[in-house]
């Protein structure tokens, strides 16, 4: 059985760091390019960044370039968002998930099949 947990959310002010991670089980890690999305309320659900399998292709959201690093550690089956100068409109629920690649539409979410329960991430002074 796929899991995948993510941890890290909470309370930050605006222009603080915050970092999530997101540990799998139950799959070959390595097998899988690890993708971030959040969603906030009345919103689309967004792609924030994407790590191929290796971790040595990183694709990021415009709102995000810049801000957010996406990293992950094969040995410990886990993906990290290193989020730095976070604003307010950062702030939703953050999901991580598992896909075959980062695709030309990998923001999209659609070639992501495992997903976990989300992580809130709230941007507020």
């Amino acid at each position: 059985q796929v899991q995948l947990v993510e941890s890290g959310g909470g309370l930050v002010k605006p222009g603080g760091s915050a970092r999530l991670s997101c540990a799998a089980s139950g799959l070959t890690f390595d097998d899988y390019a690890m993708g971030w999305f959040r969603q906030a309320p009345g919103k689309e659900r967004e792609g924030v960044s994407c790590i191929n399998w290796s971790g040595i292709m990183t694709y990021y959201a415009v709102s995000v370039k810049g801000r957010f690093t996406i990293s992950r550690d094969n040995a410990e089956n886990t993906v990290y968002l290193q989020m730095n100068s976070l604003k307010p409109e950062d702030t939703a629920m953050y999901y991580c998930a598992a896909g075959p690649s980062c695709g030309v539409r990998w923001s999209r979410g659609n070639d992501f099949g495992y997903w976990g329960q989300g992580t809130q991430v709230t941007v507020s002074s």
